[in-house]
Formats: structure tokens, sequence, C-alpha cells
């Protein structure tokens, strides 16, 4: 368990210390263990520092979350007075301002703070990361500019000057605190927020994408599909996953953008130029079980930008009883492609499919002895599900997993292969 190691956790002993020390070393696995045997999530260390804002100080942004869903106090101050939340404010990770506003309900009654915190990210966001952290350190020189995650699905640059570190992400906790205050930020706004960081991994992008699709109404519908026309791809992109997310995210009975975003994505696919927004919008299409949508991702199933393979690899109607004989042979191509992902893609589209044509099981076969172990993965998968007793044999040959690498659960479709097989 980390640095909890040899703590009998039924004995009477004090757990606070090793708490301090599973914090520090970032062992969220301790920490847990920890908290449930009942170490105070709000303890400090030797310099009167909680928990929590030591979390905060050294961007361990899953401690934080996991010392607040154990109820740290997100007001208590370390020796510096500074509160959790403007130091996670001023640390530019939204990951880190989302833990210490974990009980939303608390900071309720607190609009004049929430509302200073606002225009401190808004400054940071205004002024620009970099210019602030110079005006702070007063240091001159280049600054240290590295890409990292802040959280599990998104990333941040993370700059350093003159000793303090900080990162980009001030757009993004913007967006967040004025939703959490209610505030409506126009969509022209939070597109120019997503375009100071055109990435689609980045934090203030996904923020801004997200909190527009969630809207669902007509007035943003109408004002993304109108950047289709756009002559700036990032223009173009940005509208493109509003409309997608949109629809993706509507589990409404009436679905109401279905039938306008099918329309839409096949129109756009047809002459769209820009690889990274073609790929979006074929990604868009997977979202439909519809004839059309499969028409129009055939023709880029050979596209020489990668990233259009693997939407098309894995955008096909998987829900029909079986692909047409063209998608079929596609899939087989697909499934021979040089880049692994896109190798992968196809295969996981096959085996979750419902055809069972033997040429498609022959094809995931071919893939047993792939250079690269996920595929391999995949193929023993598909094969196990197909009742392809291949699968036996390509399981036994798979190389070990690397350290540490998360549990394959797709093997143990091999294991329910055996038991219907057995049954039989």
């Amino acid at each position: 368990m980390g640095v909890s190691t040899g703590v009998d956790m039924s004995s009477e002993v004090d757990f606070d210390p090793f708490l301090i020390s599973a914090v520090r070393a970032r062992d969220t696995d301790a920490m847990e263990n920890l908290l449930v045997a009942g170490a105070d999530p709000d303890v400090q260390d030797g310099r009167g520092t909680p928990a929590l804002c030591l979390a905060i100080e050294s961007y361990a942004g899953t401690a934080a979350h996991l010392l607040a869903e154990h109820g740290a106090d997100p007001e208590q101050c370390g020796p510096d007075g500074v509160p959790p939340l403007r130091k996670a404010v001023d640390s530019g990770s939204p990951t880190l301002v989302e833990a210490v506003l974990h009980d939303e309900s608390r900071w309720r009654h607190r609009e004049a703070e929430l509302l200073d915190m606002r225009n401190l990210a808004q400054h940071w966001h205004e002024t620009g990361t970099e210019a602030e952290l110079r005006r702070r350190t007063g240091a001159q020189g280049p600054v240290a500019r590295t890409r990292v995650q802040d959280d599990e699905f998104t990333v941040v640059n993370e700059l350093s000057l003159g000793g303090l570190t900080v990162r980009d992400g001030h757009a993004a906790i913007l967006t967040d605190l004025e939703a959490t205050l209610d505030i409506r930020t126009s969509f022209q706004e939070l597109m120019d927020r997503a375009l100071t960081r055109p990435d689609q991994q980045h934090a203030v992008w996904l923020t801004s994408t997200m909190l527009l699709a969630n809207r669902r109404d007509q007035d943003t519908w109408d004002a993304a599909a109108a950047l289709r026309v756009h002559p700036d791809p990032a223009h173009r992109l940005f509208g493109a996953e509003v409309l997608r997310l949109t629809h993706l995210f509507d589990q409404s009975d009436e679905q109401p953008f279905a039938g306008p975003a099918l329309e839409l994505f096949v129109d756009w696919s047809g002459r769209e130029t820009d690889a990274a927004v073609l790929a979006e919008v074929l990604d868009g299409l997977a979202d439909h079980a519809d004839p059309r949508a499969d028409a129009a991702l055939l023709p880029y199933a050979s596209h020489p930008d990668v990233r259009v393979r693997r939407a098309v690899a894995s955008a096909f109607d998987m829900w029909s009883r079986a692909f047409s004989p063209v998608i079929r042979e596609t899939l087989l191509g697909l499934m021979t492609d040089p880049d692994a992902e896109v190798r992968q893609r196809a295969c996981r589209t096959v085996a979750d499919g419902e055809d069972r044509d033997p040429a498609l099981a022959d094809g995931m076969a071919g893939l047993l002895d792939d250079p690269i172990r996920r595929v391999r993965v995949v193929a023993v998968y598909g094969l196990a599900r197909h009742d392809d007793e291949r699968c036996v044999e390509g399981a036994r040959r798979l190389p070990p997993a690397p350290p540490g690498a998360p549990y394959e659960y797709d093997l143990d479709e091999v294991w329910r292969y055996k038991l219907r097989r057995d049954d039989r």
C-alpha cells in the first residue's frame, strides 16, 4: 500500500502522519485506506499546512479530490493564510478548483467569494498566464513550458519561472466558476476562450464545448452550425464538436437534434478539406445508426490522414445484424492498416458487431500475431465474442502485460467463451 506499508490498520494507531506522507507521495491507494481507517482529512503537516493545501501546492489533483470526498474543510488555510480556493484558482488547475468546490451547496451562499475568484481567474485569463507569471515573479529569461495531464481527460500547459509554477487552465476555471454562479456566458465568449488553446484535449476547449452542448437549445445549435462555413478550420472544429456533443448528450425521448445532425454531418463530410475537422464530422456520423451515415463514411477509409482513418474504423453501425458487403471489405482492409490504432479500432468494430461472417473472424485471427499487444488483445476478445476457438490459443500466446498496466477486462471474454463452449 505504498507509504503505509507495515502499518496495522486494525490497531490503535495515529494514522494522521501517515496520511501526510501519502499525500506528499501522491499514493492515493494508501490515502484511501488511511481515510477509511479514520485518518483526519484536515490533518496538518509540521508547518501547519492542511493536507488539502499540500495537495494543491503539489498539483496532486486526484489526492485533492479524495480528501474533498472524505470531508476535508475547503476553507482551512495554512500558515500563509491563503484559502484553498484562492490557492487552487491561482494554480491554474481546473481539477484542483473542482476538488475544492466538491460540495457546491456549501458555496452557494458565498456568492461574493465566488465572484472574487471568478474575477481572479478572469484576470489571469485576460492578462495571459506567462505575463502574469512574469509580473508576480519579476523574473526574466525563458519560461519552461510543459504539456501535462490535469485530470484523466484533459491537458493544460504548465509554466515555470523564478521558482513559481502555474498551469494555463484559468479560462476553464473562469467558465466553471461562472457556471457555479449561474452566469450564462455567451456562445461567442466561450468560443473565443476555447480558441486561445485550439487543442481538443485542453481543459478550456473541453469545458467550453461541453457547457455549450449541454444547453441543447436552438440558438446554440444555430450558432455552432453556422461555423461549418467559417474559413478558419479551428472555428469549424469547434462548431463540429459542439454539434456532435449536443446530439450525443441528448437523452430525451424526442431527440430533436438527431435528424438535423445526421443531415448536417452527411453534407459537411462531402466538402470538408481539413483532416482534423473531417475526423470530428465523421465521429458525428458514427452516432447515427443509419445507412446514410455509413455511405458517407466509406469514401474516407483510405484517407491519407490517420486521424480520418481512425474515425472511420470505429464509426460503422455495429447494431445492424450484418454489415453490407462493401462495409465488410472496408473493415477487413482497415484491420491491415499500417497504423496500430486503426487496426485496433476496426477490430473492435468487428468484435462488437453482430455480423458473424467467417471472413471477419479470419480477419481478426490475422491480428493474433500483431506486433502491438493491445491489438492482439482486442483480436482475442473479438474471436471469443464470435465463439471462435482460436481465441484460446491467441490468449495463451499473448506476451506479458507491461508492469503496472491496468487489468485487461477484454480477456475475460475468453473465460466466458469457454463456459459457453463447455456447456454445449
